[in-house]
């Protein structure tokens, strides 16, 4: 799926974004909840180990991101600035961005916030998945040394030795998405319910299983969701005054920046 094309040109129109409906058609207390808060998952860009099909997991903190994966994330940065300006014109502009602790997610994170001109903020639970012992092997080394392990770890029923499964990674992503809902209700009680953008640099496992948990799918199948580097996955919250999360909607999953 690709993003909405703005219709308007370059200069978006704050008015009509103003007057785009906020709440959701399809809740049933539709006057409980606040407007919606987006998180748009960025993939880090491509380094040396995303070339060679090494599993790099959240084990280790490096490596960085190579030269083609800093380009990649300059053409993010400003795939993220344009929200709510050429692209996606309903949505509010990005205001806030997380990034996982890893390297290569905290670059991702800085090209992100000095295009939008915000600050970094840290968040563990959005880091990559930990391979464990598999850290650092490629799929083949793995099935030599493990059979068929990875194929079981794939479709989520055992973890890597020493390490997690998807459906755990599941877990803190929720838990992440739910927390941030709750800060976005808190600032709407506090007199700002206002459309709001946050974007997030994570990881390709973590952030299939963020599809996936709000999709409500069998973790087994959420392998099947490939979000390439430097790519958009966008998750609209409905939220509740109390900051519940009462619907997802997934706006798009994997959109290409280049």
């Amino acid at each position: 799926m690709t993003p909405d094309a703005n219709p308007t040109g370059p200069e978006y129109d704050d008015a009509q974004r103003d007057s785009a409906p906020s709440r959701s058609p399809f809740a049933a207390d539709a006057a409980n909840l606040v407007s919606p808060l987006t998180v748009v998952l960025v993939r880090h860009g491509v380094t040396d180990m995303t070339l060679t099909h090494a599993l790099s997991g959240s084990g280790e903190v490096g490596p960085s991101l190579n030269a083609q994966g800093r380009i990649q994330v300059a053409k993010a940065a400003d795939a993220i600035y344009n929200i709510g300006r050429r692209s996606w014109p309903h949505l509010a502009h990005v205001s806030r961005v997380f990034a996982s602790p890893m390297t290569r997610t905290q670059e991702t994170g800085g090209a992100l916030g000095r295009r939008v001109g915000a600050h970094v903020e840290t968040d563990d639970r959005v880091r990559e998945i930990h391979f464990g012992e598999w850290e650092g092997l490629t799929g083949d080394e793995v099935a030599e040394r493990f059979g068929d392990a990875i194929h079981r770890w794939r479709f989520s029923e055992i973890p890597a030795p020493g390490g997690e499964s998807i459906a755990e990674v599941g877990a803190r992503m929720d838990a992440f998405l739910t927390d941030v809902a709750r800060q976005h209700a808190v600032l709407a009680a506090e007199g700002r319910d206002e459309l709001r953008t946050w974007a997030v640099a994570s990881h390709a496992v973590a952030i299939k299983s963020a599809v996936g948990v709000s999709l409500g799918m069998d973790p087994r199948t959420w392998g099947a969701i490939w979000p390439q580097p430097a790519s958009l996955t966008m998750l609209r919250l409905h939220v509740d005054t109390n900051g519940d999360i009462i619907e997802r909607h997934v706006l798009c999953v994997g959109a290409p920046t280049d």
